[in-house]
């Protein structure tokens, strides 16, 4: 009788919180524990344990970026796990998207996977439905529970509560640790109070570096739960314009763009704190009207028009800024803490005309909508419908045509934060542009948040704003078409190797980039009109195994 081959299982476990890890016997334990005893019913199967553990303790399943499943998933692609099993489908995953990236993963390696609390059987159409449906409902949850948390952080710094992060030179946390406040630390006062000082005296970034050494202050030093110690340095430029912007000092909690009173004592008082920050603005006027040496006078440059109308959600200005790269004069725009020193990752450097460009699209897009729905005056009247329509449309058209200066005058300010970006419209400009009284402009139409974010592409950085327009990339474009003709030279009987010669490239060449051809109708389309995500590129595409189900192909690259 011949032996049933052996299955080689993998427990993976994961708890979303810390809380608890410390126990003896914990969420993990019990959970590794309910699925080796599963393993063990089905020994008669040729199902084996193996002893290595994979644990992922404080890890949330909104990402495949874990530890613990990172070397799973290396081990299955090694060939040396057969079957992964978990005591529920959300400990692997609660992302539908994630789901479908690492099922390609398992079933390219071989490997199967089972939850030991929820029977279904994935090579039916019925098993594969629940499995999804389990899947919504994990995302749903992971969602809901994310809104749940932003609101309770809002709440409660609306209620002047320390919510955690980083704290701040010269306090510590409350020794009661139900308390969400925040204690004076005497010692590092002082330092912060100097601080203060040295700057309403100098007015001068540099120099209060300088003297800040000179006099030995130092940064926060913190010591973290695994032991590791950090901080207590020399303070750098950009530390200290940080501690100077920050209302904390003045027994405030800020969230976002508001800032509430807080339930901890001020370190300084409200007359120091005006008068630092009026000589901070006056630094940075007069920065931007002075300028650099050898940058191009502001009347000159076609651009940066967004000078001076920029925030990020800690209140930094973005300051524009220029690089010279082969002859190429490139423009950025970048948080003004990067330039006064010290680095920063939470900072913006993003590049001048693709944000302008963005920002002009998100205004004449927002005018566009609120034209075609009759938002434009507060009550809308049907006898000046076609007039107001008329003058909509061509300020929307002198915005297209737009090389700065209508945008400048129409944007008030701009706040970028991860995710989005707020606009405020000028009321009196957008008056004057469309000719109606102020008293009947709609409200709504001065106020704009639209998605924002910036990717990377190779080495080229990508904002996505608002509404994606089509943007072709043309050598994925150009490779599609070569595609299509490679395949219809093979299907007549072209051998590779010999279009491989007349093109001058290896075989693996012609063999991987050939496989465009076969792409579902929908991926072609896009790549063709240019709506295909920015991170599809032509490398990923021959760099990674396709499907044979278009729609299974079309899940693996964003669609």
């Amino acid at each position: 009788m011949s032996q049933r081959p052996k299955i080689r299982c993998a427990i993976y476990t994961r708890k979303s919180s810390d809380e608890g890890l410390d126990q003896e016997f914990n969420s993990l334990d019990a959970q590794h524990e309910a699925c080796a005893a599963y393993v063990a019913s089905q020994r008669h199967e040729g199902w084996k344990l193996l002893p290595a553990r994979f644990d992922d303790g404080g890890v949330s399943g909104g990402t495949l970026e874990r530890p613990a499943l990172q070397r799973l998933l290396a081990e299955i692609e090694a060939g040396r796990i057969d079957m992964v099993v978990v005591y529920k489908i959300d400990r692997l995953t609660r992302s539908l998207a994630d789901f479908a990236r690492l099922v390609d993963r398992l079933e390219a390696a071989n490997c199967s996977f089972v939850s030991v609390t929820q029977a279904f059987n994935t090579s039916s159409s019925m098993g594969r439905l629940t499995l999804n449906v389990l899947l919504s409902f994990a995302q749903f949850e992971r969602e809901v529970t994310a809104e749940r948390i932003r609101d309770k952080i809002a709440a409660s710094k609306k209620k002047g509560l320390w919510m955690g992060g980083n704290l701040p030179l010269g306090y510590d946390r409350d020794p009661d640790t139900k308390a969400r406040t925040l204690v004076v630390n005497q010692g590092e006062a002082a330092t912060v109070r100097r601080l203060f000082a040295l700057y309403a005296e100098q007015g001068c970034l540099r120099r209060v570096a300088e003297r800040a050494a000179d006099e030995a202050l130092r940064s926060k030093r913190r010591i973290r739960a695994s032991g590791k110690v950090s901080g207590g340095g020399p303070l750098s430029r950009g530390q200290i314009y940080y501690l100077l912007r920050n209302p904390v000092y003045l027994g405030k909690i800020r969230h976002k763009e508001k800032v509430w009173p807080g339930q901890h004592d001020a370190i300084i008082d409200q007359d120091l704190w005006n008068r630092v920050q009026e000589r901070m603005q006056v630094a940075a006027n007069r920065s931007r009207s002075q300028g650099k040496p050898g940058a191009l006078p502001r009347s000159t440059d076609p651009g940066a028009w967004l000078t001076g109308k920029l925030h990020d959600e800690t209140g930094d200005r973005l300051t524009p800024t220029h690089t010279t790269r082969k002859g190429r004069r490139l423009r950025y725009y970048v948080s003004n803490r990067l330039i006064a020193g010290g680095a920063d990752p939470a900072a913006w450097r993003l590049p001048g005309p693709a944000l302008e460009t963005s920002i002009r699209n998100i205004i004449a897009t927002h005018l566009t909508e609120a034209a075609g729905s009759h938002r434009i005056l507060d009550t809308p009247d049907a006898g000046s419908a076609d007039t107001m329509t008329r003058a909509a449309s061509d300020l929307i058209a002198r915005l297209n045509r737009d090389t700065g200066v209508l945008c400048a005058d129409l944007l008030s300010s701009a706040t970028l934060r991860r995710g989005e970006i707020d606009l405020e419209l000028d009321v009196g400009a957008l008056v004057r542009a469309l000719g109606v009284p102020e008293k009947n402009l709609c409200p709504a139409l001065a106020h704009i948040t639209a998605p924002f974010d910036l990717r990377r592409r190779g080495v080229e950085a990508r904002i996505i704003a608002g509404d994606i327009a089509p943007d072709p990339d043309p050598h994925l474009r150009a490779m599609l078409i070569r595609a299509h003709g490679w395949a219809r030279a093979l299907r007549s009987g072209t051998q590779l190797s010999d279009i491989a010669r007349r093109e001058g490239v290896p075989g693996s060449f012609i063999r991987t980039r050939t496989r465009l051809a076969f792409l579902s109708p929908g991926l072609q389309a896009a790549i063709l009109d240019g709506s295909q995500p920015p991170e599809l590129t032509l490398k990923r595409l021959v760099s990674v195994s396709h499907p044979l189900a278009w729609a299974d192909q079309e899940r693996l690259f964003g669609f």
